[in-house]
């Protein structure tokens, strides 16, 4: 696998900023898949061009490398250029500037072929329209899972307290705090990140400000192995969530598709169905999928990996300094869910760490929902009107509301009106479309959201309120303090990566 470069990144990206302000470059993508091939054959087809390449002058990193090397090498930091004829010297230099490679290795032609030559002999010679934008399209057998049965919140009984599965959920491998990841790496430079790892999105300044850019990667590869349309749909419907908790606008995702053997009928139908779910959660959210890659054939000794469509999203925020958190900001604040609650257990992560099932069909996506709730939410946002946001994903209510204590030091109570469910399914269901905020201890304050919520077309209830005293009260059990809370969550991961073999 190919170790990126960070430092190498930055000077390529200065350099081909400096370049195009020069106005040398005609067209310009970066090597990724299949390397030197993909980016010389999709620039040429969508060109109407032909290109010829000559393999003799490619900066190579190993001596001895055959035509087939070099062009399906993979190495990271480069970029194919298209340049104006009289600009070459130009470029060079300021690529030598930057200390980096600069070569040029080809040109154009009105041939529509892609020619590829080395040490004297050529080595490929093909239609390139064929090659790019007018390939067949690659159809093979594939089978939709059977439709899961749907798990109704009061056939699940609970095995333990309330309290003792939040404190299992919150220190479980897929909820425990990432900070010994991410906290090896340099997440500040510049200075211009505004909201580190560890929230609901990243929000990075634009140069001096105010605007910046907000940016998540979301996927639940339980859902997608469940029922691959609605995890493919949930996959990017997290992701907008994220990117609105934070009050960004979402803009744009890549998505990053990792499956494992297409040529069995059933992984087929997983990369199909997923796929399907991410185009019409894309499409319905005004989401473009501007980029993206594919990792096929993932598998130890022929059993694949989980469906995952990881998807990276980026949002813009209008002002860094009006951004929200996830952190409880005060005492006395109260608390409300935006969103519909139906306590939906089916494949949660209560379901599988606490009951020890991973059955039953993933939670469905409303996208009509999902859309007018998260305008309601960056509408708060941006009036200023919520303290605190979070998005409810994995582990539902009491997952989020520990995790918006914990990153606030503040305690909470949750007094929520009876809804008929039972209070593990309320607690731990994991409904889709749903944000936790607090509202300012201000006369009506509350009330008025819930009101406006309800006008908007957007269900709004009350949970409860923030505390003093550093400690959460789950309805109907004893006070668990968040420094409590804060050891489960953070104690997992180092003390796995610790163990001898590690």
């Amino acid at each position: 696998m190919q170790v990126g470069d960070p430092f190498a990144e930055k000077l390529l990206l200065e350099a081909c900023l400096e370049l195009m302000a020069s106005g040398a470059v005609i067209a310009i993508q970066d090597m990724g898949a299949a390397g030197l091939t993909c980016s010389a054959v999709e620039m040429g087809a969508k060109g109407n061009l032909g290109v010829e390449l000559d393999l003799d002058r490619v900066p190579c990193r190993e001596s001895g490398m055959n035509a087939y090397e070099i062009m399906l090498s993979e190495s990271q930091e480069r970029m194919l250029m298209v340049l104006h004829p009289e600009k070459e010297p130009e470029a060079e230099a300021i690529f030598r500037k930057w200390g980096l490679d600069f070569a040029v290795v080809g040109r154009t032609t009105p041939d529509r072929r892609f020619l590829v030559k080395h040490a004297g002999e050529i080595k490929a010679d093909l239609p390139i329209k064929e090659l790019g934008d007018e390939a067949p399209i690659y159809d093979r057998p594939w089978s939709a899972p059977p439709k899961r049965p749907l798990v109704a919140p009061d056939s699940v009984e609970a095995p333990m307290s309330n309290n003792a599965a939040l404190l299992k959920l919150i220190g479980s491998p897929d909820l425990c705090s990432k900070r010994w990841v991410w906290e090896q790496y340099d997440h500040l430079i510049l200075g211009n990140t505004i909201q580190p790892p560890g929230g609901d999105a990243a929000v990075v300044r634009i140069g001096d400000g105010p605007k910046g850019l907000a940016l998540g990667i979301d996927v639940t590869p339980r859902y997608c192995e469940a029922d691959p349309v609605e995890g493919g749909r949930q996959a990017v419907a997290e992701a907008w969530r994220n990117l609105t908790a934070v009050g960004a606008t979402p803009l744009a995702l890549t998505d990053n598709l990792n499956f494992g053997n297409p040529e069995r009928p059933d992984g087929m139908g997983q990369l199909v169905g997923c796929i399907r779910g991410i185009g019409e959660a894309a499409g319905a959210l005004e989401f473009p999928i501007v980029s993206g890659n594919v990792s096929l054939y993932n598998e130890t000794q022929g059993t694949g990996i989980l469906p995952t469509p990881s998807i990276g999203g980026v949002g813009l925020v209008e002002d860094v300094g009006r951004t929200a958190t996830l952190a409880f900001k005060a005492a006395g604040e109260v608390i409300l869910v935006i969103g519909g609650t139906r306590g939906w257990l089916g494949q949660s992560a209560y379901l599988a760490e606490i009951c020890g099932r991973e059955d039953g069909a993933p939670p469905p996506v409303d996208l009509d929902a999902e859309r007018r709730n998260g305008d309601f939410v960056r509408r708060l946002i941006a009036e200023g009107r919520v303290t605190a946001v979070h998005d409810a994903s994995d582990g539902g209510l009491a997952v989020a509301i520990a995790e918006m204590a914990m990153a606030g030091g503040i305690g909470a109570e949750l007094t929520p009106a009876e809804t008929g469910l039972p209070w593990h399914a309320f607690l731990f269901g994991e409904d889709q479309g749903r944000y936790v905020v607090t509202v300012p201890d201000s006369p009506g304050a509350g009330a008025d959201v819930i009101e406006e919520a309800r006008q908007a077309g957007v269900a709004c209830a009350f949970l409860g309120w923030t505390r003093s005293g550093g400690a959460l009260i789950l309805p109907g059990e004893a006070a668990i303090l968040v420094r409590a809370l804060k050891t489960a969550h953070e104690s997992w991961l180092p003390a796995f990566m610790a163990a001898p073999g590690k």
